[in-house]
């Protein structure tokens, strides 16, 4: 059995740990299930993403992390061009998938995903090659990305600032986009439960999937959000919450 878990706004916010959520992957995998973590977040690379899970006590490896880089990357084939208007984790990505990753010029992409250091000039860059016939690709299309201190603009924000400038319909590679759902089916099989904080991603993926909905209120979604679409079949306040419930009834 696979539980897929989303880490930020789940096991943790930009890095801070939530309360539980390391016990909590603890009891999932002693009771025989693997554990995907399966982020939106391109920005850091497998390496940041174990690093980070590490610190807070969850041990894992390669196979254990997925991320909408890697969804993205498996949109082009190896041999071709892609600008990156994103971060580290989507240059790793497509350096692994032989695509060649560039900043500017002539591409058959350009990948736009979540990064600090986007201005106009990388916007410039990216409008220019769509412009010139690149295939506009998302990582993802969230809007905001939640942090200790509230939401911040997400890889969605950037994407929509290329998009209205070239008037390009991007494709989306994350969650809950077919590309990353095959990825997910490809690396775990069948998955029992998609655990999130937003419906719009976590929640559609599980009904993609074919599997259990479970939303935390630790994330972008919070009580007053109430009800969400999709209908989650388990909502609780954290990981730990969830975990603890499903397992007293399994």
């Amino acid at each position: 059995m696979a539980w897929v878990l989303d880490l930020d706004g789940v096991v943790w916010l930009d890095g801070v740990a939530v309360a539980g959520a390391a016990n909590a992957v603890a009891r999932l995998r002693s009771s025989g299930n693997k554990v995907l973590f399966l982020t939106n977040n391109s920005r850091p690379t497998v390496g940041e993403h174990l690093s980070r899970l590490r610190q807070i006590g969850v041990p894992a490896g390669d196979a254990d992390i997925l991320t909408s880089a890697h969804a993205a990357a498996s949109m082009l084939e190896p041999g071709s061009s892609a600008l990156v208007c994103a971060g580290p984790g989507v240059t790793e990505a497509l350096t692994r998938r032989g695509v060649r990753a560039v900043r500017a010029g002539r591409v058959d992409a350009v990948i736009v995903g979540l990064h600090n250091d986007f201005d106009y000039d990388r916007l410039t860059a990216a409008c220019r090659a769509v412009l010139n016939g690149a295939r506009l690709i998302g990582t993802n299309a969230d809007p905001t990305y939640p942090t200790p201190t509230g939401p911040i603009p997400g890889g969605g924000a950037l994407l929509a600032a290329v998009a209205y400038a070239t008037g390009a319909d991007p494709e989306l590679a994350g969650k809950p986009n077919k590309p990353v759902a095959a990825l997910v089916a490809e690396r775990v099989g069948r998955v029992e439960v998609v655990v999130g904080d937003r419906a719009s991603t976590d929640g559609r993926l599980a009904r993609v999937l074919g599997a259990q909905f479970a939303l935390v209120l630790s994330g972008v979604t919070g009580p007053d959000d109430l009800p969400v679409e999709p209908a989650p079949d388990i909502v609780g306040e954290n990981l730990a919450s969830v975990v603890a419930g499903y397992l007293a009834g399994a």
